[in-house]
């Protein structure tokens, strides 16, 4: 039974989210999502709120590029960056489907508690 579990796990294992999730775990880059969500950004407007150097700010830039939450391209000496919003989605699915899996054993859990509690009463 143990060994079902695990296979499944390996099947579902997806590096693309995996990188997602690492980009979000950092709360500058997170930051920058939130900024683009509202719309296309440079790097330097997305450096304003931080406190970074521009330099730090290409680097969580390319890391965002890197796993696909973050589209950018250059005109100039100007280089703007826009969400991607499929990456995002991808990630959002995988939140809901564990959320759906919770709430179901919980539902689980409450129904089986309320069946004891009736059988113990007299």
């Amino acid at each position: 039974m143990w060994s079902a579990r695990i296979l499944k796990h390996v099947l579902d294992y997806a590096p693309d989210l995996d990188r997602v999730f690492h980009a979000l775990a950092d709360p500058g880059r997170r930051t920058m999502v939130e900024r683009l969500s509202r719309g296309p950004a440079s790097v330097s407007e997305l450096g304003q709120p931080m406190a970074m150097s521009l330099a730090a700010v290409l680097q969580h830039v390319r890391v965002l590029e890197a796993c696909g939450l973050v589209t950018s391209s250059k005109v100039g000496r100007t280089r703007t960056c826009s969400i991607n919003s499929a990456a995002l989605r991808s990630a959002e699915s995988w939140l809901a489907d564990r959320r759906t899996m919770v709430e179901r054993n919980l539902d689980r859990l409450g129904e089986f508690l309320a069946a004891t509690d009736t059988q113990e009463q007299p």
